[in-house]
């Protein structure tokens, strides 16, 4: 019988969030490991079969190059294919130098991982599930220069939906939408990720409804780890103890690498 795909929230935070630590995911499938961004405070396991980037010229750079070689495995941005799961780095809209996001499949499953980006990538299109940027809130963190920035969750939610996301969860959380959680704003679309949370992905993708794309996840959709409350039913439950540490600021912020 073919493994479950098992992905598991290292941290949710943009850049010196006041509150989360480095968005970063951790992809496990049967014995595989592989760690997506992430940074202090936001550790993956010691044991990895690879440590990808979405941005080579991102300021947590160096931090994540030392983290890696603890790990003994090198910090790249790129493919990967271990057996049967293929990983895809596909370019985003996001700053002056390439970045990019990754997505995700393993037989008709699909994962996307796009913390960072200007415009909604085109190539997520169809995804079971997708990490997806939450720097802003209502409006658009442009980089000094006007050389991209970070799109907004009012925004990104709509257009999940159009580009038929199953589930949408917001990995990548700045401080414009920390002060909407804190007067207990949701987006209209998908739902707040929250670090240490799991999703098991069954081996084979399923279609969804298009008036259901986005949205907190209907019966059959990607589950979560652990028990729900009944204040959680709309998202996941927490399978370990939330990682903590550090979001950009919420306007004219430097391109990272710049």
């Amino acid at each position: 019988m073919a493994s479950h795909l098992r992905l598991t929230l290292l941290g949710v935070g943009a850049m010196n969030s006041p509150r989360y630590a480095p968005a970063g995911l951790l992809l496990r499938h049967r014995r595989r490991s592989v760690a997506f961004d992430a940074g202090p405070g936001a550790d993956p396991p010691p044991r990895l079969d690879g440590w990808l980037v979405t941005d080579e010229r991102a300021e947590l750079g160096s931090a994540l190059r030392r983290m890696a070689a603890d790990h003994d495995v090198p910090l790249r941005m790129g493919d990967l294919d271990l057996g049967d799961l293929r990983i895809r780095a596909c370019p985003v809209i996001h700053t002056s130098h390439p970045t990019c996001g990754y997505r995700i499949e393993l037989d008709g499953t699909v994962v996307v991982w796009a913390p960072e980006f200007w415009t909604f990538p085109t190539w997520a299109a169809g995804a079971d599930l997708m990490f997806a940027e939450a720097a802003g809130w209502d409006r658009r963190i442009r980089f000094r220069g006007g050389v991209g920035g970070h799109a907004h969750v009012q925004e990104i939610g709509p257009e999940a939906v159009r580009h038929r996301i199953r589930r949408l969860v917001y990995a990548h959380i700045g401080r414009p939408c920390l002060r909407a959680m804190d007067a207990g704003r949701r987006p209209g679309w998908g739902e707040w990720g929250r670090e240490g949370r799991t999703y098991t992905l069954p081996p084979a993708g399923a279609g969804v409804p298009e008036e259901t794309a986005g949205r907190p996840a209907p019966t059959g959709s990607p589950s979560d780890t652990g028990d729900e409350t009944p204040d959680e039913k709309a998202g996941p439950a927490v399978e370990e103890e939330a990682v903590r540490s550090h979001a950009e600021d919420d306007a004219d912020a430097t391109p990272p690498g710049e």
